[in-house]
């Protein structure tokens, strides 16, 4: 499973989804857009700067824009007209353009119009790393900071449920420590320890989890063996569970400039999926993380 095989089943949908997106004027933004629109993705409804994202658009766009619709406004009330048109159903996706991440999710839990479900709002990020068969999905690197037991289970779900999604039939969960061992000193053992017995349990379903294991373990076969580690996740984990959102950010950003791995990432937990990339984020990523959300909606309807 690559990054692109999720695009190809995003290109084969009947219904094209919408997606609204909040302050769209931005190039990176809108390349993402343009590419994806191109190639069949998805329709758009881009909230922001109406002159600037329509002179961006007759600039580049060599194919005609029906299927892209914009909507002028300012950039403090983008956010929130994103957020209603989701919730009003004219959209089914929303995505972040140039705006901060508290911005939007400030609309997103709007008590009005806002699309909260009770659930737990986590991160899922699908990379893509040389060397790799399968994508490696891991959670939460941008919204829980420090998540405790009950949060942890719901992130466990988003991510499973999500890696199910895309194609993985039944997704193998790694809870990350730093060992292997319960050891009460470290509080990530122990909720890793009650996060294996909880899906044992069927408290957490859909997938098989496993826990604590350091990193190693849980991507290397070989390093499995060799510290006599054994079980269906061992060596060939799908998701990495991670313990804070500082250990996530390194994990990612280290793919990402180290090891020059590719990333879409979205947030799961809401009433439709979220696209939310770093403002940072190449065109690319941000393409990915388009195909990502369209996949979740394709298997929900």
């Amino acid at each position: 499973m690559r990054l692109q095989n999720l695009v190809s089943q995003a290109k084969n949908q009947q219904e094209k989804p919408v997606i609204a997106v909040a302050e769209a004027g931005d190039q990176e933004v809108l390349e993402s857009i343009l590419k994806s629109y191109k190639e069949g993705l998805a329709h758009f409804i881009l909230f922001g700067n109406g002159n600037k994202i329509s002179d961006w658009l007759e600039r580049n766009a060599d194919v005609p824009l029906d299927g892209i619709k914009v909507v002028a406004t300012d950039t403090s009330s983008a956010a929130l007209k994103a957020v209603k048109a989701v919730h009003d159903g004219d959209a089914d996706i929303l995505m972040k353009g140039l705006i901060s991440t508290s911005a939007l999710l400030k609309a997103v839990l709007n008590k009005e119009f806002g699309l909260r479900t009770g659930k737990v709002l986590s991160h899922v990020a699908a990379f893509e790393v040389e060397g790799f068969e399968k994508l490696i999905f891991i959670t939460d690197a941008a919204m829980n900071i420090e998540p405790d037991l009950n949060q942890k289970v719901q992130i466990l779900q988003n991510a499973i449920d999500f890696a199910a999604r895309t194609g993985v039939k039944v997704p193998k969960a790694a809870v990350l420590a730093a060992v292997e061992n319960v050891n009460p000193a470290m509080q990530a053992t122990l909720d890793a320890a009650s996060l294996t017995v909880m899906n044992l349990r069927d408290q957490i379903t859909g997938g098989i989890v496993e826990g604590p294991l350091a990193l190693d373990n849980a991507i290397s076969k070989e390093a499995a063996a060799h510290k006599g580690i054994t079980g269906s996740v061992a060596g060939d984990a799908d998701i990495l569970l991670v313990p804070t959102i500082e250990t996530g950010n390194v994990l990612y950003k280290s793919l990402i400039y180290f090891a020059r791995a590719k990333v879409g990432a979205v947030i799961c937990g809401a009433k439709a999926p979220i696209v939310l990339t770093s403002r940072a984020d190449s065109a690319e990523s941000k393409y990915y993380s388009i195909a990502l959300a369209v996949n979740s909606v394709i298997t929900d309807n």
